[in-house]
């Protein structure tokens, strides 16, 4: 009888629309499939001796147990016969699965998550059964509407085939067999032409292997192998499908010693042939799996070890071996080899053999006891001797001398003060530097090394040494320690900041001087006090000038009142904070007078040095006015505005306008630098201000001298 057989997968629905089919398909699948198989007929079910009512309660078993929601793919066994055991895992999964299309319609209508539908049996039951032995066919099983149609078409042609002479083994169409007209040539007009890839007959549809029926009944489509599960890639590899198939591709690299084939294996790589591995010339290459091994080429013989550059080295068997040879022997190593050699007759020291040569007898050393102590006593013994040393000596058993105690090393710190020197038999005292030995030898007296006048002004003895000072002015010279040199104070890093103008060094001691002019010497003797001219009377101005003191010297100065001005007050010599004002004083009937806005003109006057470090603005002068800042609502328009007209030399000046005593102030700044001498008259401006305009002007010339020095 021909042998048939039957393949039947399964695979889950991923779209929600697969849930709901067209009414006459649910009546063939009872609860509407959610799962459907895939069943490519490679024979038909036929044999005999399995009875029916046998097959029925496999299926019903099989059916109790998906109810219950059991693992379909590990039910326990009931018959030992293979198809009562395909019936019964194959009705389970059909329980289980009308039992999930249902559940997951009610859950799509409820719009609920449907992918914990698919973790108990869904992607994981596939069925492959190979039957063996002819059974009969039986549509009464609840195995699925598809696997249902396509068993009993098996059923069919197998038993029709059966009647007809034995053919080769029946094969599904390749995709490329059609005819002219775009048929394909295997479809009977069963189907009418209505199948994607096979007919098997009673109008049921098939598909190639690799592909599954779509629920059309007609079309086909790939399965996804990888996904279901049904790929056979082993460990390390991952699974790519394919059109009709799937194919294996390796994920983990092969490792050290390996590379991949075209067949997607390891292959082991022949290091020894491909010339990549490090074998010395001394070594041949053996190739192993993963890797190779460097023997040598020559074989080292016995009694030899082979280093690491493949030379062969002498064994010493004598050294590397515990007895090697028998008692009354000694062992002599050779090349490769050792040999055992019998003892001779020999005595130990202090002995020596009699005349007969067969005995030893002892060796009287003090015989000759200059030789053997040199000077010392001497004592035989038997097969030895000792010496009687002398007071500072001790008899070394070894090595059978006196040797001299080290006293200063036995005794440490008890015999001398500060230092002990070894001697013949003795010993003898000495003091460090800053002492000498006292009259017992062993103590130490302080040496007052001041008596011979070492330093070269002052000196003072101390415990153990001295220690020379120097005269104020002086200090002690970093070669010898001992002479005073002169410390020229102008020279040192504060040097600049001793004298406020020049520093002059002389020997042990310095002075400073001032400017020949304009400055004296103040009491403390570095800093230069400023002369003011003007109240010694040792200026040169004339009797209509005003005579204002600056920094080292005197300035002359005489003004006039412009037109329609008359000066406040004449002033022979001015102060720092003195100013000439000229106020306005029109003639009658003078228009152009009146209404000219300048009310005053004023001149004031101050002296600067120049800085030797500027780091934050100078304030020099303050303009203030009688404009409240924070007035009543009819004050509320006043407003002051200050302006540098002349004079801004360099930039160096700015003035700001600031708040004082609730009055507004105008302050004159000093932003940079200047060096002097240098002379210049700022030219200020200082306009009230209404909502109308301006109110009147007043100006003021600022007289600025600044210094040539910074004191």
């Amino acid at each position: 009888m021909k042998e048939r057989y039957c393949f039947c997968t399964s695979f889950t629905i991923t779209s929600l629309s697969d849930f709901f089919l067209p009414s006459s398909q649910i009546s063939f699948h009872s609860m509407g499939p959610r799962v459907v198989l895939l069943c490519s007929l490679f024979g038909v079910l036929l044999g005999q001796g399995i009875e029916q009512m046998s097959i029925e309660g496999c299926c019903k078993d099989g059916q109790s147990r998906g109810n219950d929601n059991e693992d379909c793919a590990a039910l326990p066994l009931i018959s030992e016969s293979t198809t009562c055991r395909i019936v019964q895992e194959q009705c389970c999964v059909t329980v289980l699965e009308d039992n999930m299309c249902t559940t997951g319609i009610n859950m799509a209508k409820d719009q609920g998550a449907c992918d914990s539908l698919f973790t108990n049996t869904c992607e994981k039951k596939t069925t492959k059964a190979t039957l063996e032995k002819a059974l009969p066919c039986d549509h009464t099983l609840s195995v699925g509407y598809q696997c249902g149609l396509v068993s009993r078409a098996c059923c069919v042609h197998g038993a029709a085939d059966n009647q007809t002479t034995p053919t080769q083994k029946t094969e599904l169409p390749n995709k490329d067999d059609t005819d002219e007209n775009g048929d394909n040539s295997v479809l009977s007009d069963q189907c009418e032409g209505k199948c994607a890839h096979s007919c098997v007959g009673n109008h049921t549809c098939t598909c190639f292997k690799g592909y599954k029926l779509k629920p059309d009944g007609k079309s086909c489509e790939d399965i996804n192998e990888c996904l279901l599960g049904a790929s056979n890639c082993r460990g390390g590899e991952r699974c790519i499908n394919t059109e009709g198939s799937f194919r294996c591709q390796r994920e983990v690299s092969c490792g050290t010693g390996y590379e991949l084939t075209d067949d997607n294996n390891c292959k082991d790589i022949d290091e020894c042939e491909t010339g990549i591995h490090n074998c010395g010339p001394e070594f041949e290459c053996q190739n192993t799996q993963g890797s190779f091994r460097c023997s040598p080429k020559v074989k080292c013989g016995g009694g030899f070890i082979q280093d690491a550059l493949g030379s062969c080295i002498d064994i010493n068997e004598c050294v590397s071996q515990t007895g090697p040879c028998q008692r009354g022997q000694i062992c002599i190593n050779t090349v490769g080899s050792y040999i055992c050699q019998r003892n001779s007759v020999n005595c130990g020291r202090g002995y020596h053999l009699n005349e007969e040569g067969n005995r030893c007898v002892d060796i009287d050393e003090c015989k000759d006891h200059d030789k053997v102590c040199t000077g010392h006593g001497c004592v035989n013994l038997i097969g030895s001797y000792r010496c009687e040393c002398e007071a500072g000596y001790i008899f070394n058993s070894i090595s059978r001398i006196c040797e001299d105690i080290n006293e200063c090393r036995h005794y440490p710190g008890r015999l001398c003060a500060h230092k002990c020197e070894n001697a013949l038999g003795s010993y003898k005292c000495s003091c460090t530097t800053g002492f000498k030995l006292s009259v017992d030898g062993r103590n130490c007296d302080d040496l007052n090394e001041c008596e011979n006048n070492p330093c070269s002004q002052e000196c003072a003895n101390v415990y153990g040494s001295y220690q020379c000072y120097c005269r104020r002015g002086y200090q002690l010279s970093d070669i010898d320690g001992l002479t005073c040199e002169d410390i020229d104070e102008c020279a040192l890093p504060t040097g600049g900041h001793i004298c406020s103008y020049r520093c002059h060094n002389t020997p042990g001691s310095f002075h400073c001087s001032c400017p020949a002019e304009g400055y004296t010497l103040s009491p403390n003797g570095r800093s230069c006090q400023d002369v003011d001219e003007c109240v010694t009377g040792t200026h040169t101005c004339l009797v209509d000038q005003s005579c204002f003191n600056v920094q080292g010297g005197f300035k002359c100065l005489s003004f006039d009142c412009p037109s329609n001005y008359r000066r406040v007050e004449r002033l022979a010599r001015l102060q720092r904070s003195d100013t000439i004002r000229c106020v306005k004083s029109c003639q009658p009937n003078d228009v152009a007078c009146v209404l000219d806005p300048m009310h005053s003109v004023s001149h004031t006057f101050i002296s600067m040095p120049t800085f030797r470090e500027f780091t934050t603005p100078e304030e020099i002068v303050f303009l203030r006015t009688s404009v409240p800042a924070y007035g009543g609502y009819h004050l509320s328009s006043y407003d002051v505005k200050f302006d540098i007209i002349e004079g801004n030399v360099e930039n160096a000046f700015d003035i700001i306008k600031r708040v004082e005593n609730g009055l507004y102030v105008g302050v004159v700044r000093q932003v940079k630098a200047l060096i002097g001498p240098l002379t210049t008259v700022l030219k200020l401006s200082m306009r009230n201000l209404t909502t109308q305009g301006d109110s009147g002007q007043n100006i003021i010339n600022v007289h600025v001298f600044v210094s040539e020095f910074w004191f």
